[in-house]
């Protein structure tokens, strides 16, 4: 069983989240009334600040990137620490001792900078792109938040891989498929990218064609043939919907491919309730209750149900591509989450298809037990985060190099 202090914090943190939704929908009046743009981050959110210097805690760097001038949506951009080899480095780096060190800010490779066929192999490495989508139930939550920077940090430093948090907007300003919508476009986005690098490309180097709209850490350094869609809670949800499109029609990703997807406690629901959604109804942190007026915020009045292709993967009629074109697929269930039976059914639907979808039960744990800001320490939260990596990296680790770690 939890903790008495997981208990009490779950209490506290119930209550003061079903006076927010509260709040929302008597401020949204029916209709969310957001416009187009709408929010992709509360006013009283807790945030962490961009630092496009190598963390000297965890070597990784990030940065702010609004991607789209029409609405609120945008990415923050993680990259881990490059390799420090000198003939690597910008050569003003190069000659610096403490060049590579964690806490010097990021100037870039030159990958045609090199002396050797070898040099310049190793010049050219890529790294995969983890793409991630925050929990909060559609309605809180931002991928700048101390907490998901903090997990998106540590996904980063573990499978070496950029990561691209989405920002997507918040119900109910922007209601269904805005935070759906928002999480193809990004997947467009760094298709796009990485286009506009193969077109800038002249010799070894890239030249200043593009300069203002090529994105230079994913254009150096990302590779978008190893692409993870990782998504936490309802995030789990965007990122099982955007695996859907992103399998369905293939070519409007060019050159992305998804090669993996995690969903860590998805926010599924359905109208015929579980074994576990009865027996947890008043679970610790989300209960049944509270995931109700979540949805009720992002689905409008007139096509509100709990097996909404966006609620229940398992709905009839669901519609997309069939389960067996899916890629692997890793679940992360807890073990006192009123959600987990719903999970757990679809994995095993995508294992009856031979997909490899294995689920990761964690004793003593609740929704959110790896993300949230007050369980990030925690024993579970860290042996989470690693077998994630490992798993993951069956995925994107370059051939011959599946079990190097």
């Amino acid at each position: 069983m939890p903790s008495v202090g997981v208990k009490i914090y779950s209490v506290f943190f119930k209550l003061l989240l079903r006076h927010r939704l509260q709040s929302l929908a008597n401020a949204a009046d029916g209709d969310g009334g957001g416009g187009d743009f709408g929010v992709s981050c509360r006013a009283d959110e807790a945030t962490a600040p961009a630092n496009p210097a190598f963390s000297a805690a965890d070597g990784v760097a990030s940065k702010d990137l609004h991607i789209d001038p029409n609405s609120a949506l945008s990415v923050r951009i993680f990259l881990p620490t490059p390799p420090p080899h000198p003939h690597l480095l910008h050569p003003r780096r190069a000659s610096d001792p403490a060049a590579g060190a964690a806490g010097a800010p990021y100037r870039g490779y030159l990958p045609h900078a090199v002396s050797s066929p070898r040099a310049a192999a190793s010049a050219r490495r890529r790294l995969p792109i983890v793409v991630q989508f925050h929990g909060g139930g559609f309605v809180t939550g931002s991928n700048c938040s101390a907490s998901n920077d903090a997990f998106c940090r540590r996904v980063a430093k573990f499978c070496d891989a950029i990561v691209v948090a989405v920002g997507y907007r918040l119900a109910p300003e922007s209601r269904y498929p805005a935070a759906f919508d928002d999480g193809v476009r990004v997947l467009r986005w760094i298709a796009k990218q990485a286009n506009l690098a193969m077109m800038s490309k002249v010799g070894g180097g890239v030249d200043t064609f593009g300069a203002s709209t090529v994105e230079p850490w994913i254009a150096a350094h990302g590779d978008p043939a190893r692409c993870v869609l990782l998504g936490v809670s309802c995030g789990a949800n965007i990122a099982d919907f955007v695996t859907r499109k992103a399998v369905e029609d293939a070519k409007q990703f060019e050159p992305v491919k998804v090669v993996a997807q995690v969903l860590m406690y998805p926010f599924f629901i359905g109208s015929v309730p579980t074994h576990s959604e009865i027996r947890l109804a008043n679970s610790y942190f989300y209960d049944k209750s509270t995931c109700l007026l979540a949805w009720r915020l992002l689905l409008s009045e007139k096509e509100f149900s709990l097996d909404h292709p966006a609620a229940n993967p398992l709905a009839p009629g669901r519609g997309g591509p069939p389960l067996k074109c899916m890629p692997p697929t890793l679940t992360i269930v807890a073990e006192h989450d009123c959600m987990r039976d719903r999970a757990i059914a679809y994995s095993e639907e995508l294992r009856k298809v031979n997909v490899d979808a294995p689920v990761l039960d964690y004793k003593d744990t609740v929704h959110e037990f790896a993300t949230l800001d007050v369980f990030l320490k925690t024993p579970q939260a860290q042996a989470c985060a690693e077998d994630i990596a490992i798993w993951m990296k069956k995925y994107i680790s370059l051939r011959g190099h599946e079990f190097s770690y």
